[in-house]
């Protein structure tokens, strides 16, 4: 019999799922990251190498997984548009079949079981801010339903799991999420800006700039993930966790220009298609439910941010790839 407790993390090589790792490595646990290493890398986990409580393997959620273990976070999926994009049905295969065969894991070993689900299961919102109870609206058939659809079916799946198998299940829904470990060309708008910023390049627009998002530093973030895992069996989510401030991409640019002390200007581009044009989480579930609110303002996170990237960027070979605008949108 185990002494630690065995933890698989799917995706835990990725930009979340390495600090989330690192989180549960620091409180004790043995944890398998798993991960195809598509978007993922090794050097996100740089500060756990030869860790002895660090399992890596390569793995693709979409085949069946077995392993032994006392819980699973599962954060498998490329999350960004250009990601999820590059290979659309693989994306659906990974939310839908990654969580049966993730939630056959739970099942076979009475394991409590984490997912990852998103605020894009609210789709272009009607309801603002979204709550919980409010159901979406999304496109079934437009090119961000890989992603948006794909998390919808795997929340369906958790619940009837759930309802039907009685696994013990944790459902968070999250909001735009950012920090150290961002991949600097996964056309997400807070890495987009930072590195075209750092660059002196133009920062890229879409649309005339009034479209909002709420931003969540990754440590508040997986405090809420962590803090989730910790509840009783009867609750299970679904659990908005996020950054309630809501700032319009004309105000992130803006800001992004001044911690950065760069000389590029802000240029438009069309709106994607999908895109939503407001995004603010209601918390009052997670601070009723979690004791949980996100404590790291978005100035002070985007200075850590902006460090990490000036480190990245002194690779050359990261300089010469990063960005085509052509391809960068706001998640």
């Amino acid at each position: 019999m185990h002494l630690e407790k065995r933890i698989v993390v799917t995706g835990g090589a990725g930009f979340v799922g390495s600090h989330l790792c690192e989180r549960l490595i620091a409180s004790g646990a043995h944890v398998i990251c798993v991960d195809n290493f598509m978007t993922g890398t090794h050097a996100n986990l740089d500060a756990l190498h030869n860790h002895r409580r660090l399992e890596v393997l390569r793995h693709d959620v979409t085949q069946p997984l077995h392993v032994e273990c006392d819980e699973i976070y599962n954060l498998a999926c490329p999350a960004s548009p250009i990601h999820y994009q590059r290979d659309p049905v693989h994306t659906t295969k990974t939310s839908v079949l990654g969580a049966i065969n993730m939630l056959g894991l739970a099942k076979r070993h009475s394991a409590r079981i984490f997912q990852a689900s998103t605020s894009e299961v609210y789709g272009d919102p009607v309801e603002h801010p979204q709550a919980e109870r409010y159901w979406g609206n999304v496109n079934p058939i437009g090119p961000r339903a890989c992603y948006d659809e794909g998390k919808r079916c795997a929340e369906t799946l958790f619940f009837d799991y759930h309802r039907q198998h009685g696994i013990d299940i944790k459902v968070a829904r999250i909001f735009n999420t950012y920090g150290p470990r961002m991949h600097p060309n996964d056309g997400r708008v807070v890495s987009t800006f930072i590195v075209q910023a750092l660059l002196n390049r133009d920062l890229t627009l879409f649309g005339d700039g009034t479209q909002t998002r709420s931003f969540c530093f990754v440590d508040d973030l997986v405090e809420g993930i962590v803090e989730l895992m910790k509840t009783p069996p009867e609750v299970t989510g679904p659990v908005n966790l996020g950054n309630d401030g809501e700032f319009t991409m004309l105000e992130l640019a803006e800001l992004v220009i001044r911690l950065t002390g760069s000389r590029s200007c802000v240029v438009h581009k069309p709106l994607p298609q999908d895109d939503p044009k407001q995004r603010r989480p209601d918390l009052e579930v997670a601070r009723q439910t979690l004791g949980w609110r996100p404590s790291v303002p978005l100035a002070q996170g985007l200075e850590r941010t902006i460090a990490y990237f000036e480190n990245l960027l002194l690779d050359d070979r990261i300089r010469s790839v990063v960005h085509e605008p052509a391809l960068i949108q706001q998640a």
